[in-house]
C-alpha cells in the first residue's frame, strides 16, 4: 500500500486511478457522516470524565500512539491517575501504554463509552483515547488530531487510492495538532505545519515532534545497549516489524550504519510460534535482532533464553515547537 501511495509509476498511477470511484465512494460516506452529527441528526454521546481524543486523517504510522502516550504521562505527572482507551484490535498499542505509564487504567474496547465506564471504576479520572479522531459518535474536551510529515509524499486521495481516511478540511473539527516526523526533515515539517496550524479551530494549540530512537534495550534483560545506535555500525542486524509504517523504522536502523536486513509482518500481527521460531533463527545468524516497542510486546515472555535476545529500539518523543501550548490546552483541560 505504500507503495501505491507514494510511487510515480506508471503502473501505480495507473492503480490508483482505477480506484478512484470506490475513493469516491468513501468520500460520499464520510461526508454523510459528518453532516448528521453537524446538522444534529445524530448526537455524540457523552463520557463520564473529561477526555483527550487523539487520532490522524491518515491510515497508520502518524505516531498518535507515542503522542497519546505522552499526554497520558503528562496527566500522570500531574497528579492524576489517567485512563487510555484503545480498540479492541490495537492490544499491542494497549501494552505500550501500559509499559510507558504504569500508573495508567489502560482499556481495550471498541465500545468507548462502556471502556470509560470500566476505566473510572478502576479509579481513573481523565482520559485519553488512542485513536479517536473519527469518532464522530463520542464527544470528546480536546480533540488532538496527528498528523506525519512523512504523508506530504503521498498522494492526496482518500481510501483506497490514497492513505487518508479524510480531507484536511476535517480539520476545522480539531482543537489542537501535531505534526511528527521520523525521517522527514525539519523543514518539511515546518512547512506542512504552517500549513495546517491556520486550518484548526481558532486559538487551538499546535505543535511539533520528532520520533526517534532513544536507546536500544534487552527484550528481556532490559539492559541498555552501550554505545546506542553506534554500536550496531558496520553489524549484521535483522530489523523485525509488524507495524504501520515499517519503512521509517529500517529507515532509522539504517541509520546506524548497520547491514540491515528487512523482515515485515502485517500491522497488529499477532506472532506464532512459527514466527518466533523464524526470529529465533535470524537472531541467532545475526549480530543483533532489532524490534520495535510495538512487537516488544507480544514477545516478551516468549523469548527461548539459549537465544540472545532481540534489542528493542526505544522512542522518544521529542518536541521541536509548541510543547507549552499543548500543556496549557492539558492545563486547562484538566482544571476546568
Amino acid at each position: 500500500m505504500r507503495w501505491l501511495w507514494t510511487s510515480r509509476r506508471f503502473d501505480a498511477r495507473l492503480l490508483r486511478v482505477v480506484l478512484l470511484p470506490l475513493a469516491g465512494l468513501w468520500a460520499a460516506a464520510v461526508a454523510l457522516r459528518n453532516v448528521r452529527y453537524e446538522r444534529g441528526w445524530a448526537k455524540a454521546r457523552p463520557l463520564p470524565l473529561r477526555a483527550v481524543g487523539v487520532g490522524n486523517l491518515s491510515v497508520g504510522g502518524s505516531g498518535k500512539t507515542p503522542v497519546a502516550s505522552w499526554i497520558a504521562g503528562y496527566l500522570a505527572s500531574r497528579g492524576l491517575v489517567p485512563g487510555v482507551l484503545v480498540n479492541a484490535h490495537g492490544k499491542d498499542e494497549a501494552l505500550v501504554h501500559q509499559n510507558r505509564v504504569p500508573t495508567a487504567r489502560v482499556i481495550s474496547d471498541p465500545d468507548r463509552v462502556l471502556a470509560s465506564a470500566r476505566a473510572r471504576e478502576q479509579g481513573a479520572q481523565v482520559l485519553v483515547l488512542d485513536d479517536a479522531f473519527q469518532l464522530r459518535g463520542i464527544a470528546v474536551d480536546l480533540n488532538l488530531v496527528v498528523v506525519s510529515a512523512e504523508t506530504s509524499r503521498t498522494v492526496p486521495w482518500l481510501l483506497p487510492a490514497g492513505p487518508w481516511r479524510e480531507g484536511w478540511s476535517a480539520l476545522r473539527r480539531a482543537d489542537a495538532l501535531v505534526v511528527t516526523r521520523k525521517r522527514a526533515s525539519a523543514q518539511v515539517a515546518r512547512e506542512l505545519f504552517d500549513r495546517l496550524r491556520p486550518r484548526i479551530r481558532r486559538g487551538g494549540a499546535a505543535a511539533i515532534a520528532r520520533l526517534e530512537v532513544a536507546r536500544y534495550e534487552g527484550l528481556e534483560s532490559g539492559r541498555v545497549l552501550a554505545g546506542g545506535g553506534g554500536a550496531l555500525e558496520g553489524k549484521r542486524v535483522v530489523a523485525a516489524s509488524a507495524i504501520s509504517d515499517p519503512h521509517s523504522f529500517v529507515v532509522q536502523t539504517k541509520a546506524t550504519g548497520a547491514l540491515v536486513q528487512v523482515a515485515t509482518w502485517p500491522d497488529h500481527h499477532e506472532f506464532r510460534d512459527e514466527d518466533l521460531a523464524w526470529l529465533a533463527k535470524a537472531a541467532r545468524k545475526a549480530d543483533f535482532l532489532v524490534v520495535t516497542q510495538k512487537d516488544a510486546v507480544k514477545l516478551r515472555g516468549r523469548w527461548p533464553a539459549s537465544v540472545p535476545e532481540p534489542m528493542v529500539a526505544m522512542l522518544d518523543l521529542l518536541w521541536e515547537a509548541g510543547q507549552d501550548d499543548l500543556k496549557g490546552a492539558l492545563n486547562t483541560l484538566i482544571s476546568g
